[in-house]
């Protein structure tokens, strides 16, 4: 059998299954993010007890954020892995591996014993099953936006990659919402339910990717005999810039979440305790924000290119640093609610928005998904500790140790994207728009 040209594989118009990979993309996110940001829900506010109850206060916090970051450490190897395999034979297989992986280590969350069931063993298959989570996780990231963004008609790539982005803060919602939800339970069920009902939305994500067709980039990449050898030394050695980059801009976007969802989740319920559901109500209403933030964002990138959007988003972020504290430290409602949904629904929106496009843009087909996940994730490894770099800050400088390690991601972030070139300027968006005119035309 001959293998399909070029021209029949890929199209400036995108694919027929442009907007189901998509959302099928956007799907597969919310619930790796539902199971992931579950962990850091969890962490901040029932593991230092369920898991550590030997220790005070101050050092149990400390124990559960750390336990938080080791999934992020697995996520750079979990980008590794996931990232030479999508390069190496596809997209979709990734896609549905990582979700299965995933979903599996969260449901085993939810039935773990606990340090008065089984003493130190409850902590120790806690960090075991953290660190599976966070292998799926890095490997999941980098195949989903690679495929809604190869997919996607070459003039709105910007806005198809943000779909799945924003599955992101959609995840996050669930997540937070099932918590507000089971808090009214008792004993254990409060955070065992919001682990053990993942699976339903494991089941559905599965069948929805599972009916995928494959990149069409990844496909002319392969019928033309582009597809690397080894992907991942290749790009380390290619494209090791390009990474360094990624991880700059990362930084900010995943300081500026973990920093707000995690650390200043527990941070106003340890001193408030009566803000506990205004503060879970206000984390759930900032996602939903940030769902539709995120999509906006992506689609201004395909009007004014990437760079504007990241550099204003960056720049907020330096000024938000100390007002975030200053505003909530006497915790008043309001201003919680409105601190949670700026930090998370604008900021940190407006940066993932641009992400899906922007590190996409920055790695040639064959190493796409490797050099881009690689990065990605080594960055969310250094941003898993935030939450507990706070926490040690705060206990040195008081709150304004938590404002100065905000700030400083947000200075690497503006240095990083001062630093990258725009992907898609004038000209790039002038050529693109040619193409697509004239692949219309000719349907016509």
């Amino acid at each position: 059998m001959t293998q399909p040209t070029a021209a029949k594989i890929q199209s400036p118009l995108g694919s027929k299954d442009r907007y189901k990979t998509a959302v099928a993309a956007a799907l597969g996110t919310s619930v790796e993010n539902y199971d992931f940001i579950a962990y850091g829900t969890a962490s901040a506010l029932y593991f230092s007890a369920v898991f550590f109850p030997e220790s005070d206060r101050f050092i149990g916090t400390l124990l559960s954020f750390a336990t938080l970051a080791v999934g992020f450490l697995m996520r750079p190897l979990g980008g590794a892995i996931g990232g030479y395999l999508a390069d190496k034979f596809g997209r979709k297989p990734v896609l549905v591996g990582a979700m299965l992986v995933m979903g599996g280590a969260t449901f085993i969350i939810g039935i773990l014993p606990t340090y008065a069931t089984v003493g130190a063993v409850a902590p120790i298959l806690l960090v075991v099953i953290r660190m599976i989570q966070g292998l799926a996780f890095g490997a999941e990231w980098g195949g989903a936006i690679t495929m809604a963004y190869e997919h996607a008609p070459w003039n709105r790539r910007g806005m198809f990659a943000a779909i799945p982005q924003s599955g992101n803060p959609l995840g996050i919602a669930l997540a937070s919402a099932m918590f507000l939800i089971s808090a009214n339970l008792d004993g254990d069920w409060r955070w065992r339910v919001p682990f053990l009902l993942s699976a339903v939305l494991v089941v559905v994500a599965l069948i929805v990717r599972s009916c995928l067709s494959e990149s069409p980039e990844f496909q002319e990449a392969k019928a033309e005999g582009k597809i690397e050898k080894n992907p991942f030394l290749t790009t380390l050695r290619r494209d090791w810039r390009s990474i360094l980059r990624v991880i700059s801009l990362r930084i900010v976007e995943s300081f500026a979440y973990y920093s707000t969802a995690t650390y200043f989740l527990n941070y106003l319920v340890e001193r408030f305790p009566d803000l506990r559901p205004t503060a879970l109500g206000a984390l759930t209403a900032a996602s939903i924000v940030a769902i539709f933030v995120t999509f906006l964002a992506g689609s201004l990138t395909d009007k004014i290119g990437r760079r504007p959007i990241y550099i204003v988003g960056c720049a907020v972020a330096i000024l938000f640093a100390f007002p975030m504290y200053l505003l909530t430290n006497d915790g008043a409602p309001a201003l919680v609610i409105a601190v949670f949904i700026f930090g998370i629904g604008v900021i940190h929106a407006s940066l993932t928005g641009t992400q899906g496009s922007l590190l996409t843009e920055l790695f040639g087909t064959s190493t796409r998904t490797s050099g881009a996940s690689l990065g990605y994730q080594i960055a969310a490894a250094l941003g898993g500790f935030a939450p507990f770099l706070a926490a040690v800050l705060v206990g040195w400088l008081g709150w304004s140790g938590a404002s100065l390690l905000y700030m400083l991601a947000a200075v690497i972030g503006l240095i990083g994207i001062l630093s990258t070139r725009e992907t898609f300027g004038k000209s790039e968006r002038e050529r693109v728009a040619k193409l697509v005119a004239e692949a219309r035309s000719q349907l016509s």
